[in-house]
C-alpha cells in the first residue's frame, strides 16, 4: 500500500510539472495525447474512490495479479470508452483545468487509500478483491501510465525505481514468465506490454514463454 501512495504521488507530481504545450504531445497510449491520458487518470482516481467505498460481503475472487485481464490486440484509442475520454479531455479546453481536477480528485483518492483497511473486501469490475490487493494492482496501473505520460518527455520526472521494480515483478507473474534480466525495469514494462518494439538483440533474448509477448492489459 505504501507503493500505491508513492507511485500515485509521483504520477500526479509529474502531471503538475508539465507545460501547457506538453499536453498536446503524443502519450505512450496509442491514439491518446497527454491531455487524454491525464483525463483518464482523473477517471481512474474516481474509480479508486468508488471502489474503496464499495464493501463486498463475500470471499475474494481476484487478487493483485488476477485483477488484470489481457486482450489479444493493443488498444488503439478507437474503443467507444477510449474515444469518450478524448472528447472529455477536449471539453476541459485548458490544461490548468485538467491539472486542477486531477489534483483535487487525485488527492482525495490518495487520502482514501491511506485510510483504507487492506483486509476489507471490496467490489470492482464485477469481482471481489481485498483492498490491499486492489491498491497493489494499481501500482502497475500508475507506473505504466507514468511511463506513458513521459514517452515524449525525456526530461520529465520518472516513476520511482521501487515502483518500476514492483511493477515488473507483477507483470512477470501476469505473463507467467520471467523477462530478460539484462533489461531495465522500464524497458521490460514497455516491451512486454507492447508499448515499445524490441530491438533485434532484445528480441533474441526472448525465449520460451516470453517469446509470446507482448501482452495487452485491461
Amino acid at each position: 500500500m505504501d507503493l500505491f501512495s508513492r507511485s500515485w504521488a509521483a504520477l500526479r507530481t509529474t502531471v503538475a510539472y508539465l507545460s501547457d504545450e506538453d499536453f498536446g504531445r503524443p502519450s505512450g497510449c496509442a491514439g491518446w495525447l497527454v491531455r487524454d491520458l491525464v483525463c483518464h487518470l482523473i477517471i481512474d482516481a474516481q474509480d479508486v474512490l468508488i471502489t474503496l467505498v464499495t464493501p463486498a460481503d463475500a470471499e475474494p475472487t481476484r487478487d493483485e495479479v488476477t485483477y488484470w485481464e489481457t486482450a489479444d490486440v493493443q488498444p488503439n484509442g478507437e474503443h467507444p470508452l477510449d474515444a469518450l475520454t478524448v472528447r472529455l479531455a477536449a471539453a476541459y479546453e485548458e490544461p490548468r483545468l485538467l491539472k486542477f481536477h486531477l489534483d483535487d480528485v487525485g488527492s482525495a483518492a490518495g487520502r482514501a487509500a491511506e485510510l483504507a483497511d487492506p483486509a476489507v473486501c471490496v467490489g470492482t469490475r464485477g469481482h471481489v478483491i481485498t483492498t490491499g490487493d486492489y491498491l497493489r494492482a494499481y501500482v502497475l496501473e500508475w507506473t505504466l501510465h507514468h511511463l506513458d505520460l513521459i514517452a515524449q518527455l525525456p526530461d520529465a520526472p520518472r516513476p520511482p525505481e521501487e515502483c518500476l521494480a514492483r511493477s515488473r515483478t507483477m507483470l512477470e507473474r501476469i505473463a507467467g514468465t520471467a523477462l530478460p534480466a539484462e533489461w531495465s525495469d522500464a524497458d521490460a514494462l514497455l516491451i512486454a506490454t507492447g508499448r515499445r518494439e524490441p530491438s533485434d538483440a532484445e528480441r533474441a533474448a526472448l525465449t520460451g514463454a516470453a517469446a509470446k509477448l507482448p501482452i495487452f492489459l485491461q
